[in-house]
């Protein structure tokens, strides 16, 4: 019995029915005490990261089981195995690289959530995304100069926003691109 349900006097049933119920809450509560991640990864994965990969038009990954996710979030670039903690992370223009057993898949975002959950299930949900092989150096430069002539010559803040949101993600694509060719 919980401590406010003790200090109640049940007067009525209604009473009576609580402090039955805060006694079920409390017996409840010890029995799913938290445990470290090793403990509960022993009980939820078999060692592989589970990934969902979805675009609003399509499934790029479904269920696929991979070693590593490696991506940049908002918060700072992350990697993820199986068994990692609990989060949510809102993704920032960038490469997300999907690394298992047969090699790496490479795909640029412009942007997402990555939700990863207590069994290893990573779902991944981004507004486009297309693999780092299929785009195209030189019209990221040319698209990259033509925002940046934008931005010298917008009149109002409006249009001098959108441009500098264009130059940042042109910047980290030519950046992506580069190490890939590295």
């Amino acid at each position: 019995m919980s401590l406010l349900a003790r200090t109640a006097k049940p007067a009525t049933a209604a009473a009576a029915a609580l402090a039955r119920r805060s006694t079920r809450l409390a017996a409840a509560a010890a029995a799913a005490r938290r445990s470290y991640a090793s403990e509960a990864a022993a009980a939820t994965s078999a060692g592989k990261l589970v990934v969902n990969f979805v675009l609003p038009h399509e499934s790029v990954l479904k269920a696929a089981e991979l070693n590593q996710v490696d991506m940049s979030a908002v918060s700072g670039d992350l990697g993820v195995l199986a068994d990692h903690v609990p989060t949510i992370e809102q993704l920032k223009p960038g490469v997300i690289d999907f690394i298992s057993d047969a090699g790496s898949q490479k795909y640029f975002v412009s942007g997402g959530f990555a939700i990863m959950n207590p069994n290893s299930v990573l779902n991944i949900n981004a507004l486009e995304a297309f693999k780092l092989e299929d785009i195209d150096p030189q019209a990221v430069a040319a698209n990259l100069a033509e925002s940046q002539r934008l931005a010298a010559s917008a009149k109002d803040e409006l249009t001098k926003e959108a441009a500098a949101i264009e130059i940042e993600l042109y910047e980290t694509l030519q950046a992506a691109l580069a190490a890939k060719a590295k």
